[in-house]
């Protein structure tokens, strides 16, 4: 196996052991304050994916995101079927993280979630965050690519608090988090709204890109 698929496995896999783990902790140690374990979660998942970036990025480029890796194919940066491969080894990745994070809480290693999230606030709110998201990661690989690591690490922090679905912007992490009924998961009915709207952004969001190369030549 290449070792860039390696390391979108790994490291989609730690980051969603970071999601489901540090709300799982959160949630124990918050004694009821949803607030408290909010903040918890995303302060370990913004610093957590910070740390994931700036060490598998060399690597892979660190996407941990096939709405990235299409995104990305899309616009010639990589192959369609470098893409199709970073895709598997994310969702694959997204599913074992969930299990890791399970086994070192010692919850239910398979569960599924009731955590609704559904309605057109939350499908507007992951619109808004994918296309954050997507919008930061095509802005600093052009002018800043440096600054990458912090600068994704920092706006999903800031995601999961101005955003109604708190950030998931990201369908391997959308399918993963269906499998825990934690304080992180998502029930399966509520998946395919999620999934539709950072589609849809991926679509916008490409053929934006597509139109301004083709008034440059």
């Amino acid at each position: 196996m290449k070792p860039e698929f390696i390391a979108e496995f790994c490291g989609t896999a730690l980051l969603l052991a970071l999601v489901v783990g540090s709300g799982i902790m959160g949630d124990r140690l918050a004694v009821g304050s949803d607030a408290l374990a909010l903040l918890a979660n995303s302060l370990a998942t913004g610093a957590g994916l910070y740390v994931l970036i700036l060490t598998l990025g060399p690597v892979s480029g660190a996407q941990f995101n096939p709405a990235v890796s299409a995104l990305l194919a899309w616009r010639g940066a990589q192959t369609w079927s470098i893409a199709g491969g970073y895709v598997v080894a994310q969702f694959s990745g997204a599913v074992a993280g969930v299990l890791l994070a399970h086994a070192m809480f010692a919850e239910e290693l398979l569960q599924v979630s009731t955590h609704v999230r559904a309605g057109p606030a939350q499908w507007l709110s992951e619109l808004v965050a994918t296309g954050g998201l997507l919008g930061v990661i095509v802005l600093c690989l052009r002018h800043q690519p440096a600054a990458l690591p912090q600068a994704v690490g920092l706006y999903i922090m800031a995601a999961y608090w101005f955003t109604a679905s708190t950030s998931f912007a990201n369908p391997a992490v959308t399918v993963a988090r269906a499998l825990t009924d934690t304080f992180a998961g998502i029930a399966p009915a509520s998946v395919p709204g999620f999934i539709g709207a950072q589609v849809l952004v991926v679509v916008v969001v490409g053929l934006f890109f597509k139109v301004r190369a083709g008034r440059r030549s």
